[in-house]
């Protein structure tokens, strides 16, 4: 089973058709159909079921495929490490990046890493941060910036930043005046969490258990209106009215509706760490050791292995 017969395979599965997929790789139908037939003697089992237009997968073809378009993947991107390690500080940086941040601090984070490697590109992967640890664990990504808590078992870490937790809706929702002056380490004005009790709350699916513990702790009973996993969409039901958004203090950035109030939840035990994250016997391009030297040295960042 070799790589360019996996990628026929793949783009067979995708086109549909062995003739469309013969167009996309330049090749005849005869000798592409011939690999087809090879690959499927190889596995012991029929791969596709062919109609009289179409062909579709069967559930060998499927698993084949899953797994097909990971060695793919990981093939291409050690060429490009390979590249790396040949030309030092050039080419991609393959980076997984959660929703919370994505949108808001990763921006500066690049405009000052670009200004000092400009002939590095990005290819960001979004996802939320256990699924981004399980494609750091299984080496499709070199880092991750990702959030507390998380298990850190074979992980290396270390803390960029720590921050509070905000409050934000419609200025409806709360109590006028709320909140205790901001502080010097703070742009926004202080809410306690018995200020939220019974008020719709929109939040992390898995930050609720935390959530909890310290609602229970402040003998407040609250109205879970709505649980995701997402910042951007807590952000825009917020913006929207529904209700009050529980939101690192990073994401307010996602908050659009000047009629959506701020507040800072004053409670030291509801912080969020974000993090950037490696796999800790994995080797590192050139180009991900760049950016972790710059990160550590913008954020003034200590080596912290997360459990």
């Amino acid at each position: 089973m070799e790589l360019k017969q996996l990628s026929y395979f793949v783009t067979v599965a995708e086109e549909g058709t062995i003739s469309g997929a013969a167009r996309k790789l330049n090749l005849t139908q005869p000798p592409l159909s011939a690999q087809m037939k090879l690959l499927e003697q190889e596995c012991g089992c029929l791969l596709f079921e062919r109609g009289s237009r179409h062909i579709q997968l069967t559930e060998a073809g499927r698993m084949l495929y899953n797994r097909a378009v990971t060695m793919l993947e990981l093939s291409s991107i050690t060429r490009q490490e390979l590249k790396d390690y040949r030309e030092g500080t050039s080419g991609t940086l393959r980076l997984g990046v959660v929703s919370s941040v994505s949108s808001t601090l990763l921006t500066q984070i690049v405009c000052g890493f670009h200004r000092k490697h400009p002939q590095i590109a990005f290819e960001l992967v979004e996802a939320n941060t256990y699924q981004l640890l399980e494609q750091i664990h299984s080496n499709l990504l070199e880092l991750a910036i990702v959030r507390t808590p998380f298990t850190g078992q074979g992980l290396e870490s270390f803390r960029i930043l720590e921050e509070p937790m905000l409050a934000a809706g419609h200025n409806s929702f709360f109590e006028s005046p709320c909140g205790t002056q901001p502080d010097d380490n703070s742009l926004y004005r202080k809410i306690a969490l018995s200020q939220l009790d019974q008020k719709p709350l929109i939040l992390y699916r898995r930050w609720e258990e935390i959530l909890q513990k310290q609602f229970r702790s402040a003998k407040v009973a609250p109205y879970l209106f709505c649980k995701n996993d997402d910042a951007r969409t807590c952000a825009l039901w917020a913006d929207a009215g529904l209700g009050i958004a529980i939101l690192p203090a990073s994401a307010a950035g996602l908050l659009r509706n000047p009629d959506t109030a701020i507040y800072e939840i004053d409670d030291h035990k509801l912080s969020s760490g974000i993090c950037v994250v490696h796999n800790k016997d994995t080797w590192l391009s050139t180009i991900a050791k760049a950016f972790l030297s710059y990160l550590s040295n913008s954020f003034n960042s200590s080596s912290d292995l997360i459990s």
